[in-house]
């Protein structure tokens, strides 16, 4: 299914880390009917609000994007904030899409929908296979129904939603707070703090040992825009580069970008979550998609644009 140029395409999300880059390489690509709304124009949480848009603009194409989103910390701090937030966004959009004739939605869900000991690499038929990582399960449950919920919609409307799986992110425009944010952007702002301060060491939460895969938010944007034009299914796809890195490596690969010339201890009391998370990407692969940018690379674009904006990151 081909999305035409002047085709109404509603980008959900599109300040996050990941909308925005949706919505950067949709311009790129030449779509100019391009549909956002900020949270203060649209709250998505609330269904009159996404009913009532929804049948004032009609849009062609949804990309459901927009969750609430943040790492071990935030998940175990605000459960009901990813349980109840991420629901109601996907249950208020899905719904509206499909009841204002929209002609395709893209769900984007997580690696942590997949059981804590599945098997690596992952592969797509492992979900509900197990019980889920205890540090964020709130939003792999909500992510989950999402899932189940345009495969719902699909099987007694013949709505086409399709739901991919992205593996940990990074990139231009990322979430650099000391306790909200994923590991990768934290660790760049925690070399970055200690470079300026001259401190001697950085303490890294864990133990370093548990392996993670990465991928720039540009390939993913890339592969978000490849699918909703070549995928239709109602299986979920894996996105990622089916690669992975331990943590102590990635902390050595960011301090030498960051050129922090100090140690690395790692705070074993802090958990380290499950040991391992590695998509596997066969399926993607199948239909012809790959990353183009390296770990090292994405990392270095990131951390220039983290320069660029570090004064927006003062505490």
């Amino acid at each position: 299914m081909d999305m035409n140029k002047k085709d109404r395409i509603y980008v959900a999300g599109h300040r996050g880390l990941v909308g925005s880059a949706i919505l950067d390489k949709l311009k790129k690509d030449g779509f100019s009917n391009l549909i956002t709304m900020t949270h203060e124009e649209l709250d998505l949480t609330c269904q009159a609000d996404v009913n009532g848009f929804f049948q004032q603009i009609r849009p062609d194409y949804v990309f459901l994007a927009a969750a609430r989103v943040g790492g071990i910390h935030a998940n175990n701090r605000y459960p009901v904030n990813f349980i109840r937030d991420n629901l109601l966004i996907q249950a208020n959009i899905i719904d509206a899409a499909y009841k204002n004739n929209t002609k395709k939605l893209l769900f984007l869900g997580s690696s942590c929908i997949y059981p804590r000991l599945a098997p690596q690499p992952m592969k797509e038929d492992y979900l509900l296979t197990g019980e889920l990582e205890k540090t964020n399960e709130w939003y792999a449950i909500a992510k989950i129904a999402g899932i189940k919920m345009c495969q719902a919609y699909r099987r007694q409307y013949g709505f086409n939603a399709i739901s991919l799986m992205p593996t940990n992110l990074y990139g231009p425009g990322d979430n650099f707070h000391l306790e909200n944010s994923h590991v990768l952007p934290a660790l760049i702002r925690k070399f970055y703090d200690a470079k300026v301060s001259g401190l001697s060491r950085v303490m890294v939460w864990g133990t370093g040992e548990p392996r993670r895969e990465f991928l720039f938010v540009q390939d993913l944007a890339d592969a978000v825009c490849f699918l909703m034009e070549n995928y239709n299914q109602e299986d979920i796809i894996n996105v990622g580069t089916g690669k992975d890195i331990p943590i102590q490596g990635l902390a050595e690969m960011i301090r030498d970008i960051v050129g922090f010339n100090g140690g690395i201890e790692f705070d074993r009391s802090k958990p380290d979550g499950p040991h391992q998370k590695l998509l596997d990407v066969s399926r993607l692969e199948g239909l012809g998609w790959r990353p183009t940018v390296s770990l090292k690379d994405g990392i270095s674009r990131t951390y220039q644009w983290f320069l660029d904006h570090q004064a927006d990151f003062r505490k």
